[in-house]
């Protein structure tokens, strides 16, 4: 799509246009953040307009703003979680992906149509050196994928005129991040012999099309009509199989589980979205204006605009048109709302939303939300399908590629310096390691005496906020085998060393949701600890800011800290849960596994 100009476009359309250059300039050039004369000259759009529209996204926490620098947020993770919990892809054909995984010991996906490309929703990866996958949104040129020749298949003349059109204008495949640039144009006509020969075959191969040495095998999955509505990609390198022996040994147990994943995808049904219990839950903007109607708060009545709210408290700068038209995407994850359309005949499209059961989700009007569902779909975001309207792959084009790849520190990083700018001491998070504490993540803040700790560091949990935090997330029989176990030494003279009253100091810790440690581990050290749960209430993390006793009381510390610790680690949690949602969690430290 072309970019768009200064005309009679809309406030959606522009900010969909700058989360697509944010996300293509994270995904082609790998930087985490942009000025806003990047977005200018990727989206021709006026400098004003850029900053209006950043300065919304900011507000709805889709984007962060340091200063000059922009970057996605995780948040925005939300509107590729509408669409893959609409789908039902993920919930229904991901168990299957994670037992062909286990049992072919080899890197296991599926993947949509999207227009003339490959888009990929479910990833089930074996971690080797030389690792092979594709994150989740990703997109690929169908002519240089097994599935693509699977969809191509059941391609309309329409469709084959858009792939040549689009061959075309892009022989290199420049608008293909995710794969390298071809080095010299290719014919198509290799492709479309392949597209007849998976038609015959009922699968299709990858041999080295996407880059040397990898190679892929993928069978359709069809709905009860028999329309292909994904491909299972089994994918491997050449220094563990050729793409014949690939073939001959991942057919039989594709083929096995097909007719089990073909009834799970007649019989899925769409679910909300993993950012909230309703459609209606909402997003709070970063000032803290709720973009949802509450139920029983006296100042907002049910199913007032909310967007308008946040209009009235934030000023011209924020474009509510904007707000509204994401808050209708967002709304059409949540599936089992009411007004919930049924799967088409055939079984093979979840349902979608009707324009009443949107506007009721979102507090809009119906003219409103109708605008914004058009506005979606001609920009390729939304189907409408009789009454019903559904999210499309699209979405994930979104920010959702580059954000998948995000570790859990990676996540927790920025809130945590947040957290160092208000409070003004290090803030640090570790993880459980067998007796011991190790950190994970920390943050230093600037001052001439401060607690110095690395990466990596490891302190007994026994005499640590954050260890006494985590022994109190572990079940009653873990926490008191791991008891049994400790023999606590005196660190300092004020180390809790009687096993017993150890065993109530965590209990209490329990209870009130925190642990504070003064001069245990070192004379002069005191900390403060909330646990950092993930989206299934376990404990997976501790949160911490060290600071010197000689700076107040332990309790004017704890009356001081504890707040923003607490809200800290919500955010964290929040983050967690919707980078998670469909979903493990990218490369770097994981905990929870």
């Amino acid at each position: 799509m072309p970019p768009p100009v200064n005309g009679p476009v809309g406030p959606l359309e522009r900010g969909l246009a700058v989360l697509r250059e944010l996300t293509r300039l994270a995904a082609h050039e790998g930087r985490t953040t942009v000025r806003p004369g990047d977005l200018v000259r990727g989206t021709g759009l006026a400098r004003s307009v850029v900053d209006r529209v950043v300065g919304t996204l900011e507000q709805l926490g889709y984007v962060t703003l340091d200063g000059r620098d922009i970057g996605l947020a995780v948040r925005l993770m939300e509107l590729g979680n509408a669409y893959l919990a609409a789908s039902g892809l993920p919930a229904a054909l991901g168990p299957f992906a994670e037992r062909l995984a286990d049992g072919l010991d080899e890197s296991v996906s599926v993947a949509v149509p999207d227009g003339g490309g490959v888009r990929f929703v479910v990833q089930v990866t074996r971690r080797r050196t030389m690792s092979l996958a594709f994150r989740i949104g990703d997109l690929l040129p169908a002519e240089r994928c097994s599935p693509g020749a699977l969809f191509a298949a059941e391609w309309s003349g329409a469709d084959w005129a858009a792939w040549r059109a689009r061959r075309a204008e892009d022989p290199l495949d420049t608008a293909f991040p995710a794969v390298p640039p071809r080095h010299r144009p290719a014919f198509g006509e290799d492709f479309e012999a392949r597209v007849k020969e998976a038609a015959r075959d009922g699968w299709a191969v990858d041999d080295q099309l996407i880059e040397p040495g990898l190679v892929a095998v993928s069978v359709p999955v069809r709905d009860a009509s028999g329309r292909i509505v994904c491909a299972v990609n089994v994918v491997s390198h050449t220094s563990r199989h050729d793409v014949d022996s690939l073939r001959a040994a991942v057919l039989g147990p594709l083929g096995a589980e097909l007719p089990a994943m073909e009834a799970a995808l007649t019989a899925r049904r769409p679910r909300p979205a993993a950012w909230g219990g309703s459609v209606a839950s909402g997003v709070s903007v970063a000032s803290g204006v709720s973009l949802a109607p509450v139920a029983g708060d006296s100042g907002t009545a049910v199913g007032e605009d909310p967007a308008r709210m946040a209009k009235r408290e934030l000023g011209a700068g924020f474009l509510q048109s904007l707000a509204r038209g994401l808050a209708v995407l967002r709304a059409l994850g949540g599936g089992m709302a009411p007004g919930l359309v049924g799967a088409g005949p055939g079984g093979g499209r979840g349902g979608g939303m009707t324009l009443s059961a949107v506007a009721e989700a979102t507090g809009l009007a119906r003219a409103t939300a109708r605008r914004s569902l058009l506005t979606l779909v001609e920009l390729g975001y939304a189907e409408a399908d009789g009454r019903a309207f559904r999210p499309l792959p699209r979405v994930l084009e979104l920010g959702y590629a580059p954000l998948a790849e995000l570790g859990f520190t990676d996540i927790a990083q920025p809130h945590m310096r947040e957290l160092v700018r208000t409070v003004h001491e290090s803030a640090s998070l570790a993880v459980l390691d067998g007796g011991d504490i190790r950190y994970i993540a920390r943050v230093p803040t600037v001052r001439i005496m401060s607690v110095n700790i690395t990466i990596g560091t490891r302190f007994p949990a026994y005499a640590t906020s954050m260890g006494r935090v985590l022994l109190a997330g572990l079940d009653a029989d873990a926490r008191a085998a791991h008891l049994a176990g400790v023999r606590p030494e005196p660190l300092t003279r004020h180390t809790v060393t009687d096993v017993a009253e150890l065993a109530r100091v965590v209990e209490r810790a329990a209870e009130e949701g925190h642990a504070l440690v003064d001069q245990e581990l070192e004379e002069g050290l005191r900390s403060l600890a909330v646990p950092v749960r993930d989206a299934r209430g376990r404990v997976v993390a501790a949160l911490n800011v060290a600071t010197h006793a000689g700076r107040g009381s332990a309790e004017s510390a704890r009356g001081e800290l504890l707040p923003a610790l607490r809200a800290t680690a919500a955010r964290i949690e929040a983050d967690l849960a919707t980078a998670s949602a469909h979903h493990a969690l990218g490369a770097g430290e994981r905990v929870g596994a």
